[in-house]
């Protein structure tokens, strides 16, 4: 069954909102949770996506995880787009950049997504953390440092 005929589906998406400036936790799966970005070159392509500055416009990519069958992404909105347009964006390309790896002219993501908007006392680098440590929670690497698939802005300088 797709997510978006689940009961209940139509409801996460009422009451959206895409506040310019705020900071959102994103969360997507992949279709049935198939593990694609196990294969590299699709993990690859794929995360070469979350920092494009032509796929972000004016909204800044602060951190990020590629998981085997999931991304969690933590995005600064900019005024250009509305969050499901700059999310579909980046789930379009990822998609099928990764999708021409894996020899799938499918769509690899499900059609919606979990947001969760950050108050202002919410700590945006706590949250970071939280993201790229979950390979570790997962227990595919011992050291954030050997999981490839993962960025946060505070280590840029």
């Amino acid at each position: 069954m797709l997510l978006s005929s689940r009961p209940g589906y139509r409801a996460l998406r009422r009451g959206r909102a895409s506040c310019p400036g705020a900071a959102y936790l994103i969360t997507t799966i992949t279709r049935d949770r198939t593990p694609v970005f196990s294969h590299f070159p699709a993990g690859c392509a794929a995360a070469r996506c979350f920092e494009t500055p032509r796929l972000l416009c004016d909204s800044h990519m602060l951190a990020w995880v590629l998981m085997p069958d999931h991304a969690h992404w933590l995005i600064q909105l900019g005024e250009v787009d509305s969050l499901a347009a700059l999310i579909n964006r980046l789930k379009s390309s990822s998609s099928r950049m990764a999708g021409r790896c894996v020899g799938s002219e499918r769509g690899i993501w499900v059609a919606g997504f979990h947001d969760h908007g950050l108050r202002r006392e919410e700590d945006l680098q706590g949250v970071a953390r939280y993201i790229v440590a979950n390979p570790l929670r997962a227990g595919l690497v011992r050291r954030i440092g050997d999981y490839p698939f993962w960025n946060a802005v505070w280590l840029q300088g």
